[in-house]
């Protein structure tokens, strides 16, 4: 008996290419601040440069999930590592000849965004094409993506990124540079995959704009773009205080803070691997509303925490039920979206996740501010619980399917087509 639901052996080089690339992210991610540190330690300077590696997001976003419907999707994705390596030996070289400076670390933060962007939407587009459109094995690919990703962004990546900066601060820069090699060597050897004709393109902008009404149109991908969102803008307000909360409220030093923060990553393994039993059980509406659940009793958890031990069970539970959320929601998704819409609808779900980051920060400097420092955990739980009752009726169990089948009809071949190329 054949599993209906395995891979291709093509999805391994895929699988390969991510994990090694999503260590080199975690590598540079941490040494980045490292290296701004040593030459500003201007508090307001460093979060520029931090936030020049979002910018893109909010001012390229839909234009670079445009671009992806109209280019090759693994030639993309081949010619953007090979370019973010390329941008990286580049620095490397500054660092080494004592060039590096600020204005020149905001430009590579700010390209090699840019280069994500066009890479992850890419990315989220050719794995529907590679795996035909199937449910089953669109889960089992993401599940397997999101557990590998976070063990290499979350787990090996960054303390990687601290050692290898006090080697040299060069040396951590070209380790990322190896990663997007590598990636790129792999990506380019994957098969390419049939596509429709392409669409006679009309100007950027208005193709750009389609996907985003697509989205805001179709009740059940709009649900399940809301939810990520919506769960970034809580988060993210108590992640703006997270360090003065584990300081003044929990009473931990800097090695117990970063163990804390290492729970997350746990978490987000065990969702990812939950995922598919949550649904063949719950069904994906089913456990999509229970990982809601979850997160709002998690976040209060967290805001009522006065010691390590409950405020760390709790991050474990919500990091676990947002792995639920990002396999389940992306692979309903990848299955529905239209071929030649799915580089659109993928970045404008993206935007709307990464945008709410900033207002969030910023809404809980605020809320710690005037009310205190478990304010912004209790007042996003309570966000979490009102977005939970308005988005649930949207990403019920027979929604998604009643999307799901109306998406393998509008695929399935008719009868001239089916008939045109027996099997061989």
């Amino acid at each position: 008996m054949t599993d209906k639901a395995a891979l291709p052996k093509a999805f391994r080089r895929v699988w390969a290419a991510s994990g090694v690339s999503a260590f080199g992210d975690g590598v540079y991610m941490s040494a980045l601040p490292l290296l701004a540190a040593s030459v500003t330690r201007d508090p307001v300077v460093i979060s520029v440069v931090a936030a020049a590696s979002r910018l893109p997001w909010l001012l390229f976003g839909l234009v670079g999930g445009a671009l992806v419907d109209r280019w090759d999707r693994r030639r993309t994705m081949w010619i953007c590592d090979a370019a973010r390596a390329a941008l990286l030996i580049a620095a490397v070289a500054a660092v080494a000849a004592g060039f590096i400076g600020i204005p020149l670390l905001i430009a590579i933060a700010f390209a090699l965004c840019i280069g994500q962007i066009l890479f992850d939407t890419a990315a989220s587009a050719y794995l529907p094409e590679l795996l035909a459109r199937d449910p089953a094995r669109l889960r089992k690919a993401n599940a397997r993506l999101l557990g590998t990703q976070t063990s290499a962004n979350g787990f090996l990546g960054p303390p990687a990124g601290a050692a290898l900066f006090s080697l040299g601060r060069a040396v951590p820069f070209l380790a990322d540079a190896l990663s997007f090699v590598f990636s790129a060597l792999v990506i380019r050897s994957l098969p390419v995959t049939p596509r429709k004709p392409p669409a006679p393109r009309g100007p950027l902008l208005v193709d750009a704009r389609a996907g985003a009404a697509y989205l805001f149109r179709h009740p059940v991908l709009l649900g399940l773009s809301l939810r990520p969102a919506l769960g970034n803008l809580a988060f993210s307000a108590g992640t703006a205080v997270f360090v003065l909360f584990a300081q003044e409220k929990l009473r931990l030093g800097p090695g117990g803070y970063g163990l804390l923060l290492a729970t997350e990553a746990v978490g987000g393994l065990a969702g990812a691997a939950m995922a598919g039993w949550l649904r063949d059980r719950l069904g994906t509406g089913g456990a999509l509303t229970l990982g809601a659940g979850l997160l709002v009793g998690a976040q209060l958890a967290i805001g009522f925490s006065s010691s390590p031990a409950p405020a760390g069970a709790a991050m474990i539970v919500r990091a676990a039920a947002f792995g639920v959320s990002m396999v389940l929601g992306p692979s309903v998704r990848q299955a529905i979206v239209p071929e030649e819409l799915m580089g659109r609808v993928s970045a404008a779900a993206r935007l709307m996740a990464v945008s709410a980051t900033p207002l969030g920060a910023l809404l809980g400097g605020y809320l710690a501010t005037v009310a205190g420092l478990r304010a912004p955990y209790l007042m996003g739980a309570m966000f979490l619980a009102v977005a939970t009752l308005a988005t649930v009726p949207m990403t019920t169990n027979r929604k998604i399917e009643e999307a799901l089948a109306e998406a393998a009809a509008s695929t399935r071949p008719t009868g001239k087509e089916a008939t045109a190329s027996p099997p061989v």
